[in-house]
C-alpha cells in the first residue's frame, strides 16, 4: 500500500514540481500553455518524432517515482489529426521491471515478458462527422487523433494490467514518459476509484463511499458548465474495464457510465474492446511466463523509441 505521504492520492506533477524540471526532464518541443476550456495551465508536446519530443518522471533513467497506488490517472487530450505515445515502466514484486506502453500508432496489442504494447482508440465527439463515420463503418477510429478528439481521464489499473497479461504483480510505478503529440494536464496515483462524473454531494447521497468509489479531488476535475453533465463534454475510460475476465487488445471508451449504477449503451456499434487475439508464438511465450513460480530479476534498459 502507499506510503502515507502518497494517500489518498498523489498529484504527480505538483508533488515533483514539474514546472521546475529539476526532478522532471524535457526534450523537444515541450511547453507550458494556458488552456482556455480547462481554465488552467497544460503542458503541451509536439513534434514529428515522440521519441525525440517528451516530458519524463523522474529525470534519469536510473532514479525511480516510487509510487505504490494501484490505480494511475491521466488527464490528457491527444492533439488533433496528430499520433502520440505513453510509456510506463512498473516494478513487479519478483524484482521486474515491465514497460506498459499505449499509443494510436500502434495497430496491434503486442506482449513480451518485459513490454505490453496497447493500441489507444481515440473515440470521436458525439454527433461529429468522425462519429458519424465511425457508426457508417462499424468500428472505432483508429489511428491519428480525430478533429474534436476531447479531454480524457484515464484510469490505468497497473495491479490487474500485469495480473491479466504477465501473471505478475504489481510493485510500484518506476518512470512516466509522455512523448508527442498531447496536451497533459496533470498526473495522479492512488489506491481510491475516481469517478470524475459524480459531484461530492451526489456521492454523499449515494453512498458511493460504501461502493468503492470517490469523487475526482477537485485540483483534478475538469470544469463543468453549470447544470450539465460531466459525460457531456469529456470522456472517461478505465483500463482493464471493470469485472472484465479476458485481456483486451486495445484501450478504448467503453459505454457503460463508469458511475455506480451505470448502464451499458444498447447500441449495437458501442461495444466493449474485444479480446486479445495472440499468435501462436505469443501464446506460447505467455505460456512459459505463467508456469514460472520464482522468475529471476530482469533489468530493461531505457528505450528512447517506440
Amino acid at each position: 500500500r502507499p506510503a502515507a505521504w502518497q494517500s489518498p492520492y498523489l498529484n504527480i506533477f505538483k508533488h515533483f514540481r514539474v514546472e521546475e524540471w529539476k526532478r522532471s526532464a524535457k526534450e523537444g518541443d515541450v511547453t507550458a500553455c494556458l488552456d482556455k476550456r480547462l481554465k488552467g495551465t497544460v503542458y503541451r508536446i509536439r513534434g514529428s518524432v515522440p521519441a525525440c519530443n517528451y516530458l519524463q518522471l523522474p529525470r534519469t533513467g536510473t532514479q525511480s517515482l516510487g509510487l505504490r497506488g494501484r490505480y494511475l490517472y491521466l488527464l490528457f487530450r491527444p492533439l488533433p489529426r496528430k499520433h502520440f505515445v505513453v510509456h510506463l515502466d512498473v516494478a513487479t514484486q519478483e524484482n521486474q521491471v515491465v514497460r506498459i506502453s499505449f499509443s494510436n500508432l500502434f495497430k496491434e496489442f503486442k506482449s513480451t515478458a518485459t513490454w505490453l504494447q496497447f493500441p489507444f482508440v481515440c473515440a470521436a465527439a458525439k454527433g461529429s462527422l468522425d462519429e458519424s463515420t465511425a457508426r457508417a463503418s462499424r468500428r472505432d477510429l483508429v489511428g491519428a487523433a480525430p478533429a474534436n478528439v476531447r479531454w480524457t481521464c484515464l484510469m490505468l489499473d497497473l495491479h490487474d494490467i500485469l495480473s491479466m497479461y504477465l501473471n505478475r504483480r504489481y510493485s510500484h510505478l518506476k518512470s512516466i514518459k509522455l512523448c508527442s503529440n498531447l496536451l497533459v494536464r496533470n498526473v495522479c496515483t492512488s489506491d481510491l476509484v475516481f469517478d470524475p462524473g459524480v459531484t461530492f454531494s451526489e456521492a454523499r447521497q449515494a453512498n458511493l463511499a460504501g461502493h468503492g468509489v470517490s469523487p475526482m479531488p477537485r485540483e483534478m476535475a475538469f470544469p463543468v458548465p453549470k447544470g450539465e453533465k460531466w459525460h457531456d463534454h469529456y470522456d472517461y475510460i478505465r483500463f482493464p474495464s471493470e469485472g472484465s475476465q479476458l485481456p483486451y487488445d486495445s484501450i478504448q471508451k467503453s459505454c457503460s457510465s463508469p458511475a455506480a449504477g451505470g448502464q451499458p449503451s444498447e447500441d449495437p456499434v458501442c461495444q466493449l474492446p474485444q479480446p486479445v487475439t495472440l499468435t501462436k508464438a505469443v501464446r506460447d511465450r505467455l505460456s512459459l511466463i505463467h508456469q514460472i513460480t520464482s522468475p529471476r530479476a530482469v533489468s530493461v534498459p531505457w528505450r528512447e523509441g517506440v
